[in-house]
């Protein structure tokens, strides 16, 4: 486990309330999460930390985890320039910035915001673009038994909470979570993402599971294409959530990243 800390950081938003959850001493570390919010990448910040000795910040994305959200923070790109702004009051240079679903396409456009303090950038099953033939299924219209089916090699090993079962406090949070996945990313895609990518200038790795029926391995292979000297490599027995459901495999895949 990592140790919760508040901070207030100025962005063009206002000053925003942020929650960042700081693990190890090595390497730094930028961890973002994606739609399913912060538990979902606790475990493998864990690993990171403990396994590879790096130094993982892990923020709350604000309005997720029960956490407020400024009504002016609506975008992605309004939580790039915050994060960006986050490795600026932190003073960590050579960062390596993992992103997942909507972390990673956060990951992206802090990519496009030529932050010298951003070593590389990896990927993991993100969204964001606009491939055509490969849509980004509507999140929102699934059940969840449907969401495990879409997010995982394996759904019968998905842990997906029903809301109706939840306890208040609980679906409260889960609520607050799908709300805002609603104001950052409704559509999950930029139509003008892609295009811009060609402007990237840090070595970039997209890591993909093999089972993503979120965003397809086709949608993944178009992402690293778009992005100049990009590698892609895909995750054997994994879905939308590696970081969930092999864990072993992409920290495998990161490692020499990191350590």
């Amino acid at each position: 486990m990592g140790t919760a800390s508040p901070l207030a950081i100025t962005t063009a938003a206002g000053q925003v309330p942020i929650t960042i959850d700081e693990r190890g001493s090595g390497r730094p570390v930028l961890l973002l999460h994606g739609g399913a919010g912060p538990a979902s990448v606790a475990g493998f910040a864990d690993l990171l930390a403990g396994r590879v000795g790096a130094r993982v910040i892990t923020p709350v994305h604000p309005g997720f985890g029960g956490t407020p959200r400024p009504g002016a923070l609506t975008t992605i790109a309004g939580l790039a320039e915050l994060y960006a702004a986050l490795l600026d009051a932190l003073d960590l240079d050579d960062v390596t910035v993992i992103g997942n679903s909507i972390g990673g396409w956060i990951a992206a456009e802090l990519a496009l915001r030529h932050s010298a303090r951003v070593g590389r950038v990896v990927l993991v099953d993100a969204v964001g673009i606009d491939v055509a033939g490969h849509p980004v299924v509507d999140f929102f219209s699934l059940t969840p038994a449907q969401i495990a089916e879409h997010s995982y090699y394996d759904p019968s090993r998905a842990v997906i909470p029903d809301l109706a079962t939840l306890p208040p406090a609980a679906r409260q949070i889960a609520l607050g979570n799908r709300e805002a996945l609603g104001v950052y990313g409704a559509t999950m895609s930029d139509a003008g993402l892609a295009s811009r990518l060609g402007s990237v200038d840090v070595p970039v790795l997209v890591l993909w599971g093999e089972a993503d029926r979120i965003a397809d391995p086709d949608y993944g292979r178009a992402y690293a294409a778009a992005i100049p000297g990009a590698r892609f490599v895909l995750l054997e027995r994994a879905g939308h959530v590696p970081q969930l459901e092999t864990p072993e495999s992409l920290l495998d895949a990161v490692r020499h990243l990191v350590a």
